[in-house]
């Protein structure tokens, strides 16, 4: 594991923020008095500091100077302000990693006068460090600074690195929507244990942990899940029965056009072609 050096500093001490700063403190990549949140809200740092020992500070500039590693982890409607605190007040060298969803490259660039930028795409299972998170980055960026983007990135789960940056947006249409689409599914199958008989916390109990207990399966095995489907699947049985059930509505369909849709939108939202 890349081990980073010098001031590392988050603009923005929100949920996403915390679950980096929190894992990348407990995976000793950085010290507590390596790391500087920049927060407005009072409570907010006041916990932060507490919790992790970390530097807290209100005004954007004074927390990024003299960061050799700027991540902006803020809601895209106030990057606007953010970029005119930060422009002309970055160290030549520094290392900016974008966690916004949505903003590109180039309106990063521009709007930091600053070339070395990573732009990222986590999911919210980041918050638990579960997160799978696409990336990309700028041609200033070097081999060391792409090392050190991976140790953060990874520190909110799994980190793939793609270059070209349109991948951001097919990211965002699989693993950015994905969780919504998967909680759909968590939902439906709890609400049929409740149907059939159990009791909710039964039924979420249950649910929960077989899907849990599959993906680990699928990961263990290393199997397709056509794979792992056809071996729970027997002839004229009850999983073969509902499955012909989901087959006929379009499940599967369904759950492609859903993820090409959340693609396209991405792009429509971006401004992408």
């Amino acid at each position: 594991m890349t081990q980073l050096h010098g001031k590392t500093t988050f603009i923005g001490g929100g949920a996403m923020g915390e679950a980096i700063i929190s894992s990348l403190i407990g995976n000793q990549l950085l010290d507590p008095a390596q790391l500087c949140v920049s927060e407005p809200v009072a409570p907010r740092r006041e916990f932060l500091t507490s919790a992790y020992g970390v530097t807290a500070e209100t005004d954007n500039a004074r927390a990024a100077d003299g960061a050799s590693v700027v991540v902006l982890a803020v809601k895209p409607q106030v990057l606007g302000l953010v970029m005119a605190d930060l422009a002309g007040n970055l160290s030549p060298d520094a290392l900016v990693v974008s966690i916004m969803a949505g903003v590109r490259l180039d309106t990063l660039q521009s709007g930091l006068g600053h070339d070395k930028i990573v732009r990222s795409m986590p999911n919210t299972p980041a918050q638990v460090g579960k997160g799978m998170t696409v990336w990309t980055d700028t041609a200033a960026v070097t081999e060391s600074d792409r090392a050190a983007a991976q140790a953060i990135l990874e520190a909110m789960g799994e980190a793939i690195y793609v270059a070209e940056e349109h991948y951001l947006d097919m990211a965002t249409g699989l693993s950015g929507s994905g969780p919504g689409f998967v909680y759909l599914l968590l939902e439906a199958l709890i609400d049929a244990g409740v149907h059939i008989g159990f009791s909710r916390d039964q039924a979420q109990q249950m649910v929960l942990q077989t899907v849990e207990g599959s993906v680990e399966l699928m990961r263990h095995s290393g199997l397709h899940p056509a794979d792992l489907r056809n071996r729970v699947t027997s002839p004229a049985g009850t999983t073969a029965a509902g499955s012909l059930v989901l087959e006929r509505a379009g499940v599967r369909s369904a759950l492609i056009d859903a993820v090409d849709t959340a693609y396209r939108r991405s792009m429509e939202l971006g401004g992408g072609n």
